[in-house]
């Protein structure tokens, strides 16, 4: 989960600055979170605190307001209301990571990422972005090679997975439709060499930089274990004590639910019947 909260930091910059190239600096002084990381704390903590994601995402919500939320979401979330809106936004997918990390088969995060997708992005490519997200990440997580990724979610999805990000990077500009965004996050950490070459790489597409990042962030962190240390100094730096507490309790948290019923075994196993 922390690869995707550093993953929307970095990336946090270069929404509104669209960049074409992997050579930029990770962190500035404008660095920040915005509703990806707040979304994602929330969807741990309802998962820790069993609670409804609705409750949660509108609990997060309202107590950080000023972090960037779509329109349609932030009249959502200061509404009377909890009904859906159709989105196929990619805020459907930006928040799903928490489920890859903890969740225990592959029937399980599907179920819970269309739970999570549907209290407000009830579109089917909502919730087909936020699946395919939290599937990636579980999948990483259990050790899953990277053809084998590939092929997963391509042949479940019918996303196109074949293309590379120096072919999408010359002509993609800035999309927030999960169809045109959680494929190409997630080439971006096929690509990959490690967790820094994941989030430069979704980056550099130029599009909507902070949600890109979250997402191959999340699942290049799932991947390759760690994070390297300069960029989770520089991320705890920036977030409220709160996120922290939440995020460090969610760690212990994933890997316990891991203990019970390990990746590789029939979770994984199960993905493939």
């Amino acid at each position: 989960m922390f690869g995707a909260v550093a993953g929307d930091i970095i990336g946090s910059v270069y929404e509104r600055h669209p960049i074409k190239t992997v050579e930029f600096p990770l962190f500035q002084a404008e660095s920040r979170f915005t509703d990806d990381t707040v979304l994602s704390v929330a969807t741990a903590f309802a998962l820790m605190e069993k609670r409804g994601y609705a409750e949660s995402f509108r609990s997060f919500g309202r107590r950080y307001p000023d972090a960037g939320y779509g329109q349609s979401f932030l009249r959502w979330l200061f509404e009377s209301h909890c009904r859906p809106y159709g989105s196929w936004g990619n805020g459907a997918a930006m928040r799903v990571s928490p489920l890859g990390f903890a969740l225990e088969s592959v029937e399980e995060v599907l179920r819970e990422a269309k739970k999570s997708a549907e209290v407000t992005h009830d579109h089917p490519e909502g919730i087909k972005g936020a699946q395919a997200a939290a599937l990636a990440v579980f999948l990483a997580s259990a050790g899953t090679d990277k053809p084998t990724l590939r092929e997963e979610i391509s042949g479940r999805f019918g996303y196109d997975l074949s293309r590379t990000t120096d072919q999408i990077r010359p002509a993609y500009g800035f999309e927030v439709s999960c169809q045109k965004s959680v494929p190409e996050a997630i080439i971006a950490f096929l690509d990959s060499t490690d967790y820094e070459d994941a989030v430069r790489r979704a980056v550099s597409l130029g599009g909507d930089s902070d949600t890109l990042a979250c997402i191959a962030g999340a699942i290049a962190h799932a991947y390759y274990r760690k994070i390297p240390e300069k960029i989770v100094r520089e991320v705890r730096l920036r977030l409220p004590e709160e996120f922290l507490g939440i995020i460090d309790r969610f760690e212990i948290y994933s890997k316990a639910e891991h203990r019970k019923n390990p990746p590789g075994g029939t979770a994984t196993e199960k993905s493939f019947s």
